[in-house]
C-alpha cells in the first residue's frame, strides 16, 4: 500500500500500517522479500497490490521488478481483477511467466464477467473466495458450488489476517465438501489466522494444499526450523 508492505488485520484496509518485523528493519517490498528468502528459499510469493484492489492506483512496476528479480519465483498477484480489461493492471503471461493473477471474489460482481476472466487467463488464474466477518464476499455461484474454481483456489478469511484467532477450520471444511464434487479436485490454500507449526500441521491433516502465511513470520511464531521440517515431511527422501 503506497508503496510499503503492510500489516494487513481482520481486513480493515483503512487501518493498515507500514510492518514492523523481526526480520528486517523497514517496509520496503524488496526488503521484506529479501529477508523471506534469506529465512527460507520459498517457491511462491503472494502479493495483495491494495491500491489496485481499492482502485486508487497500482504497483504493476514494481511488481515487475519484483519478478524480474525473483525470475524462478512463482508469484500470485491480486490487483483488484474485476472485469476482462482490468487485466492490464498487471503484466500477465505474455511478458513475465512467473506472475499468476489472483482474481477475488469480492472484485467479481457477476458470473458472466468470471467466465470471462476465466476464459481470458487461460483457467490459469488462482480464484480468491473472500469471506468478512459475517459473510462470503462476491457472487454466491463460486462460494456454493466448485464447478466454477480453477486448479488453485484460497480460503481468504480477511477477519482471521493479521490477528491470532486462529484458522477457520468450519469454513475450510465447507470449501473440502463442495471440492469433492469435482472431477479434478482445486487445490486448496488457507489464508488468514495461521500462527504456527501446529496450525500448518492441522492443515496438512485436512488435506489442504498450502497456507498464506505473513504475520507468523514477521513475529517469529514460525521458524526457520518449523519451515524446513514441513519440507521434510513432504519430501522425506
Amino acid at each position: 500500500m503506497q508503496g510499503q508492505v503492510v500489516h494487513a488485520k481482520r481486513g480493515i484496509r483503512s487501518q493498515y500500517q507500514a510492518i514492523q518485523s523481526s526480520l528486517c528493519k523497514d517496509s520496503a517490498p524488496f526488503s521484506v522479500i529479501d529477508a523471506f528468502m534469506k529465512l527460507y528459499p520459498f517457491q511462491t510469493l503472494y502479493i495483495a497490490d491494495l491500491d489496485a484492489i481499492l482502485g486508487i492506483g497500482n504497483h504493476s512496476d514494481l511488481t515487475l521488478k519484483i519478478s524480474r528479480k525473483y525470475p524462478n519465483l512463482n508469484i500470485w498477484l491480486d490487483c483488484g481483477i474485476r472485469q476482462v480489461n482490468a487485466r492490464a493492471l498487471y503484466h500477465g503471461n505474455d511478458s513475465q511467466l512467473n506472475i499468476r493473477p489472483v482474481v477475488g471474489s469480492e472484485n467479481i460482481a457477476n458470473l458472466q464477467d468470471y467466465r470471462a476472466i476465466s476464459y481470458a487467463c487461460e483457467s490459469q488464474h488462482i480464484l480468491s473466495l473472500d469471506y468478512s466477518a459475517t459473510s462470503a464476499m462476491g457472487i454466491a455461484e463460486l462460494h456454493n458450488s466448485a464447478r466454477f474454481w480453477p486448479d488453485h483456489t484460497i480460503c481468504m478469511t480477511l477477519n482471521a489476517v493479521g490477528n491470532t484467532q486462529g484458522v477457520d477450520v468450519s469454513k475450510l471444511n465447507d470449501l473440502i465438501q463442495l471440492n469433492r464434487a469435482r472431477k479434478n479436485p482445486s487445490k486448496l490454500y488457507a489464508a488468514g489466522g495461521v500462527r504456527n507449526l501446529a496450525d500448518i500441521q492441522a492443515l496438512a491433516k485436512m488435506g489442504i494444499a498450502g497456507a498464506l502465511v505473513a504475520t507468523a513470520l514477521h513475529a517469529g511464531t514460525l521458524s526457520k526450523a518449523d519451515i524446513e521440517s514441513i519440507h521434510t515431511i513432504k519430501n522425506p527422501n
